[in-house]
């Protein structure tokens, strides 16, 4: 049976100045809890959080997650990492450090604390998946050596570190295999593929797609994920996880690009570049285990996502 969170709480956000981070807190604020935002201002940014920085229930920290933290709180959302490719290649041996580093830290405050930790993870784990759609069971299909390694075996190896202490220390721990997120307060400048489109379709400039655009993606809309993480944290006591978190609706990145010219009324052309790198030919979740424990399974369509974050796009650019 699901824990009811009634009573306030004190909640830890690391990465909670990015994209996803801002989101989770607006929710949890929203229900009641007083939130403790952790954030480098690496990626993450203050514009954020700037309508929360006078909340009462509301408190920022600018702090690396590679060095300890002694804070008292009732449950830690770890978040901080880098999560685009932009970012996390800029620095490739900090993206390692803050997925280990940072795991440890984390995990070890959580244990002093005795609190529930949740380990924001990645479909990246599955690096090029052999299997489709992925399951939770997959083990993945991962270059060690790669480009895009940093990111991929930095979070398989958090992963490794929490279910080590769950089964070492007790420690209650949730994981979530967060899959293509989307939507307002993205990193104009992440190189991810909805804000990429977006950003030179209002521009005015060519839409670059990379190869044919017949490799897929799964895209979730932000509200969607959050919905998810919550449903994760306030699961049954020993669902660890890991739990898919994505929309398992699947569409060509070429689709994709096509849809945002059509909606922001573009004159922007397609055109094609190399593929990069160990990039992924097809992503999409399996949430079979999702809608099971956790009764969820995102609502909002592309179209009416895409919508909403267009128009926060546009007012960056005005």
């Amino acid at each position: 049976m699901a824990r009811e969170y009634f009573s306030q709480k004190r909640i830890l956000v690391t990465g909670g100045a990015g994209f996803l981070g801002s989101h989770l807190i607006d929710r949890l604020i929203a229900a009641g809890h007083d939130v403790l935002c952790v954030d480098n201002l690496f990626t993450g940014a203050k514009r954020n959080i700037e309508h929360l920085l006078s909340h009462p229930r509301f408190e920022f920290m600018r702090h690396d997650v590679c060095f300890p933290l002694f804070v008292e709180v009732d449950a830690i959302y770890n978040l901080a990492c880098p999560a685009s490719p932009v970012h996390y290649q800029y620095d490739p041996v900090q993206t390692t450090k803050v997925s280990v580093h940072g795991a440890i830290n984390m995990l070890g405050l959580a244990k002093r604390l005795r609190c529930p930790i949740l380990q924001a993870s990645t479909s990246e784990v599955y690096g090029d998946p052999t299997q489709h759609p992925q399951t939770e069971s997959y083990w993945g299909n991962v270059n060690p050596i790669g480009l895009r390694s940093c990111y991929d075996e930095g979070k398989r190896c958090a992963e490794t570190l929490f279910f080590d202490y769950h089964r070492q220390h007790g420690l209650e721990i949730k994981v979530a295999r967060i899959f293509n997120t989307y939507g307002p307060r993205m990193h104009p400048a992440d190189g991810r593929v909805v804000s990429n489109f977006i950003m030179q379709a209002l521009r005015g400039e060519d839409i670059t797609i990379f190869g044919e655009g017949s490799q897929t993606r799964s895209f979730c809309y932000v509200d969607d994920l959050v919905d998810g993480l919550i449903r994760l944290m306030e699961s049954r006591e020993g669902f660890t996880g890991p739990v898919n978190i994505g929309n398992p609706v699947e569409f060509t990145i070429r689709e994709l690009a096509e849809l945002v010219v059509e909606m922001t009324g573009a004159r922007s052309k397609l055109v094609q570049r190399p593929l990069p790198s160990d990039d992924p030919t097809q992503r999409k979740p399996d949430i079979t285990l999702a809608r099971s424990e956790l009764g969820w399974e995102p609502a909002v369509a592309l179209r009416d996502g895409l919508e909403k974050t267009i128009a926060y796009f546009r007012g960056l650019l005005n």
